[in-house]
């Protein structure tokens, strides 16, 4: 696999190197210190796997996810675990290494790379395809009415929020943060997890750590959007998504 590493300590690149060095299908193609950097060169060129620091000045880990078109592989590698369960919203990501990195964790990280690429060979049968139809039309319909509404757990309470009333939904470590018109509520749980248990037509994720209701938009200005008296930044991935759900005059 052609690979690039991207982090910004000397030290890190050269470390992650070796590690590749141990393996004979990994074949390091490039070191970059900076997201920006690699960016340009992904422009030109197609890699099989990255490796990936997340705390990077001026550029993270997750910024530089964000921007790429049709991103690789991605093993991030960070002394950071407080990003865990966020970095498995993206597809993309294979792996989380903790620094101090050894042998043996790399070596299980590039086995889930190469589970990974063999499990996305399509598997199709025509008893699967005929029974499709059926199923989607049967969810379509159940979402339809669960989506509405939200239950979260509460100090072992279960509390029912009205979905339209929610206007934003924040991601914090291992947490997330919703913000309805009336009160707010912590709960353990992911962006892409609540995502799902909300109606799409409302909801849309503008920056890997919000999600917010369209309908609740008082104003758009450059690269953030302010909600109720929340400012938040639209990352340059979702914004052409967030322009195109707009009723533009």
């Amino acid at each position: 696999m052609n690979s690039i590493i991207i982090d910004d300590e000397l030290a890190a690149r050269a470390i992650i190197s070796h590690l590749c060095d141990q393996v004979d299908s990994i074949e390091v193609i490039e070191e970059f210190p900076n997201a920006l950097q690699a960016i340009k060169f992904l422009n030109k060129n197609e890699v099989d796997l990255i490796f990936l620091d997340i705390h990077m000045p001026d550029f993270t880990g997750f910024d530089f996810i964000d921007t790429v078109k049709n991103p690789p592989k991605i093993v991030l590698t960070t002394s950071d675990k407080n990003f865990a369960i966020e970095a498995f919203e993206y597809d993309c990501i294979i792996d989380y290494l903790v620094k101090p990195i050894t042998l043996p964790r790399f070596l299980k990280a590039i086995q889930k790379v190469e589970n990974f690429a063999t499990s996305k060979q399509p598997k199709i049968s025509s008893a699967t395809t005929s029974k499709q139809p059926k199923i989607s039309s049967a969810t379509s319909e159940t979402e339809g009415v669960s989506k509405k509404e939200l239950y979260v757990n509460i100090d072992r309470r279960l509390i029912k929020i009205a979905s339209e009333t929610i206007y934003l939904i924040e991601a914090k470590g291992d947490y997330i943060l919703i913000k309805t018109e009336d009160k707010n509520y912590t709960v353990h749980s992911t962006l892409k997890k609540i995502e799902e248990k909300l109606p799409g037509s409302l909801f849309l994720k503008i920056h890997r750590s919000f999600v917010i209701n369209i309908n609740k938009i008082i104003d758009i200005e450059d690269n953030s959007v302010l909600i109720a008296r929340d400012v938040i930044p639209i990352s340059r991935a979702n914004r052409p998504e967030l322009m195109k759900r707009l009723n533009l005059l």
